[in-house]
């Protein structure tokens, strides 16, 4: 946290009353975490399902908090320092929105349903050859995480770029009034959270909220090979530029492409000028990113030679996409997520790979795909056979689905495995792997698959 705050100025922007504190002591970082609360902290106490920040105002304090925003139904706190406010999210939110007001710098806004973490990470691997670049960290993409990344912003950084994340109506529509992007970047419509938001055009308007923040100079980005984008030309008020690798009506669009094991190599034409990209991660979704992330760059003038260094640099972080190598089998982790559409970008990464032995998929049940998922997953199963994958593994109720589905595109029996849980999965490794496969292990973030992922590194 760069600029410092009073209490006084911090209740004010929440709108909230100032109890047992004095008005003029500063604030100098936000927590929302008393396991990491700093000296001059304010500690939010905010509720969820299966935690109640309330309970820890006094380690709060203890720990070093000036002050604690707290819900004014929770109370009293006597004798602890508090700001109390009708809703301490909202609040969060208030406080993130004020302190982002004193930075008159540009920001990218980024949403969508597959590729906002890696479309965030390409785009400031591109910015940050021009600017000192802040972006938000890991998964830090909603109504706490994003608050969390602009208190972190500082004097010197010159440009932000912000994943924003949604499971719901309304939700981006809060962080785009904290975020305020110049640019918003939409990589596709696809259907995660369909169960919540019931179709395909009900995901779009969700994620067209971060259009609500833009100013009357705002760039659009966006995906011209996805249906729904391309045919919102004409619906938006801003400056909209498309990018794509099939769609030849695009302002720029990916051709001469070439996949390989290591990476994908493409031209794109620039002001009628060709150039050649290299992007070093496998997979045409990350052409997508890049050229995403191009079309970012050239809107802040970066040099052209600048916007190749960035995207050459690029490396997938995290759970998502990373290669491991072990003395006796190669795992593609991608466990933090997983779509229709991420599943065939993760199976394409597979069919790539070099191998000396065979491909192997273990997939796991996708989540919030409501009643669509049955057929969801049987999609996947005959992707599964369209890939080339030589052994399925499936773990989940509804991954039967999609071992079903390979089953029905012609895949052997004797080469699909289904197990209802991961630990009946681990039991079974030993004698279902061989010496050199290359395996993915992909599902939804709530089926924990790197748990898998570590018992597969603890054999090699």
């Amino acid at each position: 946290m760069e600029w410092i705050l009073n209490i006084s100025c911090a209740a004010n922007a929440m709108n909230g009353e100032i109890c047992g504190c004095d008005g003029d002591e500063l604030i100098r970082s936000v927590s929302t975490d008393t396991r990491t609360i700093k000296d001059g902290a304010v500690f939010f106490a905010l509720q969820g399902d299966r935690f109640d920040g309330h309970k820890f105002v006094p380690a709060a304090v203890e720990g070093g908090a000036v002050c604690c925003v707290v819900n004014k139904e929770e109370g009293p706190f006597n004798g602890f320092p508090v700001i109390a406010v009708e809703d301490t999210h909202k609040a969060l939110r208030d406080l993130a929105a004020f302190y982002r007001m004193n930075f008159q710098i540009p920001v990218v806004g980024i949403t969508g349903s597959v590729g906002k973490t890696s479309t965030k990470e390409m785009i400031a691997s591109v910015l940050r050859r021009s600017y000192k670049t802040h972006m938000t960290q890991g998964n830090f993409n909603n109504e706490i995480g994003l608050p969390l990344t602009v208190f972190d912003l500082m004097k010197e950084d010159e440009i932000m770029v912000l994943e924003m994340g949604m499971s719901s109506r309304g939700e981006i529509s809060n962080l785009t009034r904290i975020a305020r992007p110049d640019t918003a970047v939409i990589t596709n419509i696809g259907l995660s959270h369909i169960e919540h938001l019931g179709s395909r055009e009900g995901i779009k308007k969700a994620k067209f909220e971060i259009l609500e923040g833009l100013p009357m100079d705002g760039t659009v980005i966006l995906n011209g090979d996805d249906d729904l984008l391309w045919s919102a030309r004409g619906e938006i008020n801003f400056e909209t530029l498309y990018y794509g690798i099939r769609n030849k009506n695009c302002d720029l669009t990916a051709y001469d492409v070439r996949t390989y094991s290591d990476g994908s190599e493409f031209t794109c034409k620039i002001d009628g000028e060709p150039y050649k990209f290299f992007v070093s991660a496998p997979g045409e979704h990350h052409i997508y990113n890049a050229l995403a992330a191009i079309l970012t760059g050239l809107k802040y003038d970066v040099e052209i030679d600048d916007i190749r260094k960035g995207i050459r640099s690029f490396v997938p972080s995290g759970l998502r996409q990373n290669f491991v190598e072990l003395p006796n089998y190669k795992i593609i982790r991608d466990c933090y997520n997983a779509s229709p559409a991420s599943m065939k970008s993760g199976l394409e990464v597979l069919s790539l790979a070099q191998v000396k032995g065979r491909r192997v998929a273990c997939l796991a049940d996708m989540l919030e795909l409501g009643d669509i998922s049955p057929e969801a997953h049987r999609s996947v199963g005959r992707l599964v056979v369209d890939y080339g994958v030589d052994c399925l593994i499936t773990v989940g109720k509804d991954a039967h689905y999609i071992a079903q589905g390979a089953e029905e595109e012609g895949m052997n029996p004797a080469d699909i495995y289904e197990f209802d849980n991961n630990e009946e999965l681990i039991e079974r490794l030993p004698d279902l792997l061989k010496k050199n496969d290359v395996i993915l292990v992909k599902g939804s973030r709530g089926m924990r698959m790197e748990e898998i992922a570590d018992a597969i590194a603890e054999l090699s």
